[in-house]
């Protein structure tokens, strides 16, 4: 018991010194932007107004932490994201790690696993992922998303497909055949299944995409803040209960990786 004690204490010393160094936010309010088109996230109910999803509850955890009021602002795509966390219009920001997003912002840890898979027509020949790169095929997937850029890289012989983050223009994509398969997250490809009748889903996964935080480029303090808070939410199981909560189909808790990032087989 003493030496749990000791673990927790010296964990939660490590914290508050990260803290201690750092502004995380200036403004006296933190200001989280996410990803609103990214269901895996966080989703608002267009009923009531209330966001639930991982993202919303770590956000909102970090802020009691702060002792500081959040402020969780929906953005269109991952790029108005980063955006926002380099102009200073937010202070933290939730997107998906991604090669090509590099040198702006700086990354977190990462803190979540979101599973990338596949939709085809019921009679597709497509029965898993090593079906999908073949000639004459056409895969989809949404502008700037971490599919379409993954797709880029490893498609040799499929065609990608670029297309609007849109599920009226994914619909259409898929039931007039303008495409032969579209990629993207499970939670995504569930919910637009349900309108592409006789639809299916593979059941293997391409890749996991890493979820991360990030926080203005060169705030090494604020980084390390916000390590420190993922990596006591891993530990504490805070971050298994938010993702379970958030009850987003095929998205894990991402393990304690000190070294490279996961993502695009590419």
């Amino acid at each position: 018991m003493k030496v749990h004690l000791l673990a927790a204490a010296i964990v939660c010393a490590g914290v508050s010194a990260a803290w201690a160094q750092a502004d995380v936010a200036p403004t006296g309010t933190l200001r989280a932007a996410y990803l609103s088109t990214n269901p895996a996230q966080s989703t608002k109910d267009p009923q009531t107004g209330q966001v639930r999803g991982a993202s919303f509850d770590l956000a909102g955890e970090l802020a009691k932490r702060l002792g500081k009021p959040l402020a969780f602002n929906p953005i269109a795509s991952p790029p108005a994201v980063i955006e926002a966390v380099k102009s200073g219009q937010a202070d933290i920001g939730f997107v998906a790690y991604e090669a090509t997003r590099l040198g702006t912002v700086e990354f977190s840890e990462t803190y979540m696993l979101v599973h990338q898979s596949f939709l085809v027509l019921g009679d597709s020949t497509m029965r898993a992922v090593a079906d999908v790169d073949r000639a004459g095929q056409k895969i989809g997937g949404t502008r700037n998303d971490s599919m379409m850029l993954c797709l880029k890289r490893v498609l040799k012989q499929a065609t990608p497909v670029e297309l609007d983050n849109n599920p009226e223009v994914l619909v259409k994509a898929m039931t007039d055949r303008e495409i032969d398969a579209l990629g993207a997250n499970r939670q995504r490809l569930t919910t637009l299944m349900r309108s592409v009748p006789g639809s299916r889903l593979l059941s293997d996964n391409l890749f996991n995409v890493p979820q991360n935080i990030v926080v203005p480029k060169d705030k090494l303090a604020v980084l390390a803040a916000v390590n420190a808070f993922i990596d006591d939410v891993r530990a504490s199981g805070f971050l298994r209960d938010a993702i379970a909560k958030g009850g987003a189909i095929g998205v894990e808790a991402a393990p304690k990786s000190p070294g490279s990032q996961h993502g695009c087989p590419g």
